[in-house]
């Protein structure tokens, strides 16, 4: 079984650099305002699906096609738009891999709603 609670602390912290790398490093050599703002959602979603792999790989670790989509969403939908962002001629053939990784992303989520429920990790009120 792939270390999902690895892959989800690696990719947070590497959202967190190139998120910081995209508002300060590419200003200066980016100029457009939408290549921009694409490179801060491509770190945003990253973000945000690498803490629901690292939650999910804690509660839910029997759930390896959840964990799977959230992994390869993350890798198809940022890595893409990242690329594209830094040379959108050279990697426009990476066009259609991003809407790919948002379905990956989405069926992350759905694989979550819809699989074993994972067993309390907090006590309940008694």
């Amino acid at each position: 079984m792939p270390p999902f609670w690895t892959i989800g602390c690696l990719y947070g912290a590497s959202s967190v650099m190139l998120g910081a790398f995209g508002a300060h490093g590419l200003k200066k050599r980016i100029s457009d305002p939408a290549r921009l703002g694409n490179w801060g959602t491509a770190a945003q979603y990253q973000l945000m699906h690498s803490i629901a792999l690292t939650f999910t790989s804690a509660i839910a670790p029997q759930n390896t096609l959840a964990m799977g989509l959230f992994t390869a969403g993350m890798t198809m939908f940022s890595g893409s738009i990242y690329l594209l962002v830094l040379d959108p001629q050279r990697w426009k053939v990476l066009g259609p891999v991003t809407p790919l990784g948002g379905l990956c992303l989405i069926g992350g989520w759905v694989a979550l709603a819809v699989g074993k429920r994972p067993v309390a990790v907090w006590p309940r009120g008694k």
